[in-house]
Order: C-alpha cells, then structure tokens, then sequence
C-alpha cells in the first residue's frame, strides 16, 4: 500500500503539478506557498511514518495551505522513538 501511494503521488508530481509536470509551461516559477509542496510532504511523510500517520500529517499540511498561510518552509517532523 506505500509503495503504491509513493507512486501515485509521484505520477501526480510529473504531470499534474502546476510548476512540475507539462502544466509547468504556465507556472515556471511554481504556486506553493510552503515547502516542500504538499505533494512531496505527503510522500515524505508516508515514508517516514507509514501509510495512516503519514495521509494524516498530509491532510493537516494541506489545511494549513490557504492564501492568508505566511510562506516559507514546513518540514516533516522525523519519527521519534522511545
């Protein structure tokens, strides 16, 4: 199941992201107000915390992504272990 996210997620990446893939002849520059953008944190947070953890951290940086969000850089936070 992550392989298979990491996967959609990067065919995602390579041809529909506005700054990217072929949408990227309208966007050089990109649009993301954060990064990594949304679509390489999610990825790195499946990779870094599993499937469930990672789509949830994903669905949290995706609601702090709106117009009035300062930009700048949101990293994944690495797993800590006990």
């Amino acid at each position: 199941m992550k392989t298979l996210l990491i996967k959609a997620i990067t065919l995602y990446q390579n041809t529909l992201v506005p700054h990217q893939g072929w949408p990227g002849l309208w966007h050089p520059t990109g649009v993301c107000r954060l990064q990594p953008t949304c679509s390489e944190y999610v990825k790195q947070s499946i990779e870094q915390h599993g499937v469930i953890r990672g789509v949830f951290l994903g669905m949290a940086r995706v609601s702090r992504c709106h117009p009035w969000a300062a930009p700048g850089i949101d990293l994944v936070l690495n797993k800590q272990t006990n």
